[in-house]
Protein backbone atom coordinates (compact mmCIF):
# COMPACT_ATOMS: atom_id res chain seq x y z
CA UNK A 1 0.00 0.00 0.00
CA UNK A 2 1.25 3.65 -0.96
CA UNK A 3 2.23 5.81 1.75
CA UNK A 4 -0.74 8.90 2.31
CA UNK A 5 0.39 12.26 0.71
CA UNK A 6 1.21 15.27 2.61
CA UNK A 7 -2.26 16.52 3.16
CA UNK A 8 -0.87 20.05 2.82
CA UNK A 9 0.12 19.84 -0.27
CA UNK A 10 -3.16 18.56 -1.97
CA UNK A 11 -6.29 20.80 -3.03
CA UNK A 12 -9.45 20.05 -2.23
CA UNK A 13 -9.56 18.44 -6.07
CA UNK A 14 -6.73 16.55 -5.49
CA UNK A 15 -7.95 14.99 -2.25
CA UNK A 16 -11.16 14.30 -3.78
CA UNK A 17 -9.29 12.46 -6.57
CA UNK A 18 -7.17 10.67 -4.41
CA UNK A 19 -10.52 9.48 -1.91
CA UNK A 20 -11.94 8.50 -5.41
CA UNK A 21 -8.77 6.51 -6.64
CA UNK A 22 -9.13 4.59 -3.38
CA UNK A 23 -13.12 3.79 -3.17
CA UNK A 24 -12.65 2.59 -6.61
CA UNK A 25 -9.52 0.19 -6.19
CA UNK A 26 -11.20 -0.66 -2.94
CA UNK A 27 -14.25 -1.84 -5.09
CA UNK A 28 -12.00 -3.62 -7.49
CA UNK A 29 -10.60 -5.44 -4.64
CA UNK A 30 -14.30 -6.47 -3.04
CA UNK A 31 -15.59 -7.63 -6.45
CA UNK A 32 -12.42 -9.98 -6.75
CA UNK A 33 -12.85 -11.59 -2.75
CA UNK A 34 -16.45 -11.74 -3.84
CA UNK A 35 -15.65 -14.10 -7.02
CA UNK A 36 -13.20 -15.79 -5.57
CA UNK A 37 -15.50 -16.79 -2.65
CA UNK A 38 -17.67 -17.83 -4.73
CA UNK A 39 -15.07 -20.34 -6.50
CA UNK A 40 -14.16 -21.45 -3.47
CA UNK A 41 -17.91 -22.26 -2.53
CA UNK A 42 -18.70 -24.22 -5.95
CA UNK A 43 -15.31 -26.13 -5.40
CA UNK A 44 -15.77 -27.01 -1.63
CA UNK A 45 -19.63 -28.15 -2.80
CA UNK A 46 -18.27 -30.29 -5.21
CA UNK A 47 -15.83 -31.75 -2.95
CA UNK A 48 -18.99 -32.29 -0.72
CA UNK A 49 -21.02 -34.08 -3.37
CA UNK A 50 -18.31 -36.25 -4.17
CA UNK A 51 -17.25 -37.35 -0.75
CA UNK A 52 -21.03 -37.56 0.07
CA UNK A 53 -21.18 -39.74 -3.09
CA UNK A 54 -18.71 -42.68 -2.20
CA UNK A 55 -20.18 -42.64 1.00
CA UNK A 56 -23.39 -43.90 0.16
CA UNK A 57 -22.04 -45.70 -2.99
CA UNK A 58 -24.51 -43.95 -5.20
CA UNK A 59 -24.13 -43.96 -9.27
CA UNK A 60 -24.53 -40.29 -11.05
CA UNK A 61 -23.40 -37.06 -11.25
CA UNK A 62 -21.47 -35.94 -8.11
CA UNK A 63 -22.65 -32.35 -8.64
CA UNK A 64 -26.51 -33.33 -8.44
CA UNK A 65 -27.42 -32.25 -5.05
CA UNK A 66 -26.06 -28.71 -5.24
CA UNK A 67 -27.84 -25.82 -5.17
CA UNK A 68 -26.63 -24.19 -8.69
CA UNK A 69 -29.08 -21.58 -8.34
CA UNK A 70 -27.63 -20.37 -5.33
CA UNK A 71 -24.02 -20.96 -6.61
CA UNK A 72 -24.98 -19.44 -9.62
CA UNK A 73 -26.31 -16.24 -7.89
CA UNK A 74 -22.89 -16.13 -6.09
CA UNK A 75 -20.80 -14.90 -9.44
CA UNK A 76 -23.96 -13.03 -10.65
CA UNK A 77 -25.82 -11.05 -8.65
CA UNK A 78 -22.41 -9.70 -6.77
CA UNK A 79 -21.36 -8.14 -9.79
CA UNK A 80 -18.71 -5.30 -10.14
CA UNK A 81 -20.39 -2.34 -8.28
CA UNK A 82 -21.28 0.90 -10.41
CA UNK A 83 -18.80 2.88 -10.55
CA UNK A 84 -19.14 6.67 -9.01
CA UNK A 85 -19.04 9.46 -11.44
CA UNK A 86 -18.56 11.99 -8.37
CA UNK A 87 -15.95 11.71 -5.50
CA UNK A 88 -17.06 12.08 -2.21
Amino acid sequence: MDALPDFGTLSDDGLRALIHDLVEEEQEVSFRRRMLHGRIDILRAELVARLQQRESGGEGAALRDIDVARLTAILTAKAMPPADDEAP
